[in-house]
């Protein structure tokens, strides 16, 4: 009984053995197909992600050669623009000198005043002359008519200029402050230059204001920032205009363009204050070697007035003068010259 017990369980052992071979041997080409399939879809689809990063890849490095081409293009156009706006800012005409100066004469008047205060000159210099028709009298009334009518007149305009351009750059980078404040708060950016053209000081308002009046009249926003370079030369200005053309041809983030363009404008600031203070004792020295001259001759002609008188009483005395007064002059500008860094 207890073999067949074990025969029993050896037939069915060997019974099930063939069953699972006989399963194994119909079911394994379809195993294997499955497996072979499995692994064909996963070469697929791995090469569709490569295929797919590959392209994207691409499509990024074409972005990026477009990207670069446009900023190209566009430093390219801006470099152009600025070489004739170079020009007009380097020799400017008297209408764009007054302009820059905040002067709202036009220029006829302008010219009017300039031959009136060359006559009144000349007459003044005439009559402290001796009004005699002498050759130097006439010589004399002649050089203060000419200083007058051209010289003095285009001085004054030039020094109005440089002192506007000087308070334009002290209130300039707050103007950028809030222009970047404006735009990370959601405003656009012409909400921003309207408020710095009814808020600012001057004559940062009346830049924005000449900004907006020009957007008024259908110019654009990057153009009208770079006309800003026309009316302000400085180079500060010229970099917002240029800023400004940028991110509208290429793109980009503004608030943190001018935000560095402020943090540079307050940067060259600072250091150009440390090269004043640095060189002050030079211009100090400049100023007291100039002056001394002068305050010898007063000095003598009050403890000796016909000492000192001969010369101005002679020719010779008259010609050294006139050759000294010129000589000073070149050592002084020779001294300013030295001195003088520009920023």
């Amino acid at each position: 009984m207890f073999g067949l017990d074990i025969n029993t369980i050896a037939f069915i052992a060997l019974a099930g053995f063939s069953v699972a071979a006989l399963l194994y041997s119909v079911l394994y080409g379809k195993i294997e197909n499955e497996a072979r399939t499995d692994q064909r879809l996963k070469s697929i689809k791995a090469s569709d992600a490569d295929r797919s990063n590959t392209r994207t890849a691409r499509e990024l490095a074409n972005d990026a050669n477009k990207r670069r081409k446009q900023v190209q293009d566009s430093l390219k156009e801006l470099e152009s623009r600025q070489k004739d706006r170079e020009k007009m800012i380097q020799r400017p005409p008297l209408k764009a000198q007054l302009m820059q100066a905040g002067l709202s004469v036009p220029v006829e008047r302008f010219m009017m005043y300039s031959i009136l205060t060359g006559v009144a000159l000349a007459a003044a210099m005439f009559i402290l002359s001796g009004a005699n028709l002498d050759f130097k009298t006439l010589a004399i009334t002649l050089g203060a008519g000419i200083a007058g009518g051209l010289g003095l007149p285009r001085w004054v305009v030039s020094y109005m200029r440089k002192k506007r351009i000087k308070t334009f750059l002290v209130e300039f980078p707050n103007a950028i402050d809030i222009i970047v404040r404006a735009i990370k708060s959601g405003l656009p950016l012409n909400d921003g230059l309207r408020l710095i053209a009814t808020e600012a000081k001057e004559p940062v308002k009346t830049e924005f204001r000449r900004m907006i009046d020009a957007q008024q009249l259908g110019i654009s926003v990057p153009e009208a920032a770079l006309k800003l370079y026309e009316s302000m030369p400085c180079s500060e200005a010229n970099f917002f205009g240029i800023v400004i053309q940028i991110q509208a041809q290429a793109g980009g983030n503004l608030s943190e363009a001018l935000g560095n363009l402020s943090r540079v404008i307050r940067d060259r600031k600072k250091m150009k204050a440390k090269v004043d203070a640095l060189s002050m004792e030079a211009k100090a020295s400049a100023a007291i070697i100039a002056c001394l001259p002068f305050i010898v001759t007063i000095l003598v002609y009050l403890s000796s007035p016909g000492y000192i008188m001969v010369l101005f009483t002679t020719t010779t005395g008259q010609m050294l003068i006139g050759a000294s007064l010129s000589w000073m002059m070149i050592g002084v500008m020779v001294m300013k010259k030295m001195i003088n860094f520009d920023m």
